[in-house]
């Protein structure tokens, strides 16, 4: 199968395109945003330079199923999922934070950790944690939304000061993040997996604070192995994880951490096959039912079909 890395359509009453790292989004009529879910994966915020075939079908069907899961929770702003790479949805005003929350210590957190600091987003992590060592409860570290470069981490009290948000919208934020993240903790633990960090972005339309985006998925969360996690924790061994840290491992073993100067190592077929291998395997694991890997025969022919067919209802 061809990976998918880019899609040109024009739908009808298209008002514009925008390309993120991942997602290809179509505005039409300011009214709904048709999010293409291609197969192009990023890492250290840099695209690298193929796609992974089914990565795109992986996303937006795991999203789905989490956006489905938690709608009593706060309204979501899908409309229909009319193809395996695609989600239609209305076109919500997107608050410029992201919503990370973590319920352990690891990634980008435990980094910071390591090299001596103890305040994150203005939030105080207790002494003597260790690496993938459970918050006493789960800390929410915002990051700003950047539309070019890399995200930064920002504070509660920033974000209120600077006005990004408003102060009642940002503790609703805090709110509906913990509750979401409740209830994909849950749903993890049934699935033998823990939900150790992820981030929602929410967005607002008619004054109303709507889930955007996708949620739990291996791109915006990191999930470990529930079976050995505490023994792996006493021995200091590295967790047995489901989420994109893979990628990352590879990649900076190979000497690339998206700094400048440094170069993407080549991405061989193997290596590609083998990305591929995981996410379906991730897909599996995280929503436990077989992965039905959709028609891979002129698959924008097929998107662009079912996405017509839906605008034309």
């Amino acid at each position: 199968m061809e990976a998918i890395t880019e899609s040109k359509f024009n739908f009808p009453n298209q008002k514009s395109f925008y390309k993120g790292k991942v997602r290809d989004v179509y505005n039409i009529n300011n009214q709904y945003l048709v999010m293409v879910v291609s197969d192009r994966i990023s890492a250290f915020d840099v695209v690298l330079p193929k796609g992974i075939p089914f990565k795109g079908q992986v996303l937006n069907q795991i999203a789905a199923k989490f956006l489905k899961a938690t709608e009593d929770i706060v309204p979501n702003w899908v409309v229909a999922v009319p193809d395996p790479m695609v989600t239609i949805g209305l076109a919500c005003e997107p608050f410029k934070v992201e919503m990370v929350i973590r319920g352990y210590l690891s990634g980008h957190a435990w980094r910071e950790y390591k090299s001596g600091k103890r305040i994150l987003c203005g939030v105080t992590m207790p002494e003597g944690m260790k690496e993938n060592q459970k918050f006493p409860a789960p800390i929410i570290t915002p990051t700003t939304k950047a539309s070019v470069g890399h995200d930064e981490d920002i504070s509660k009290e920033d974000i209120i000061k600077k006005d990004i948000v408003s102060k009642e919208d940002y503790e609703q934020l805090e709110k509906y993040a913990h509750a979401i993240f409740q209830r994909g903790t849950e749903m993890a633990e049934k699935m033998g997996l823990i939900l150790v960090d992820t981030k929602y972005e929410f967005g607002k339309k008619d004054g109303k604070i709507y889930l955007i985006d996708e949620i739990h998925t291996p791109d915006s969360s990191r999930y470990f192995y529930k079976e050995g996690y505490k023994e792996r924790l006493e021995k200091n061994e590295p967790q047995k994880q489901l989420s994109k840290e893979f990628v990352r491992e590879w990649l900076m073993s190979n000497g690339f951490q998206g700094k400048e100067g440094q170069q993407i190592p080549e991405m061989t077929k193997d290596v590609v096959n083998s990305i591929s291998e995981r996410y379906i395997e991730l897909y599996e694991n995280i929503v436990g039912e077989k992965f039905v890997k959709a028609d891979s025969e002129n698959v924008l022919q097929r998107i662009e079909k079912n996405v017509i067919l839906f605008l034309s209802k």
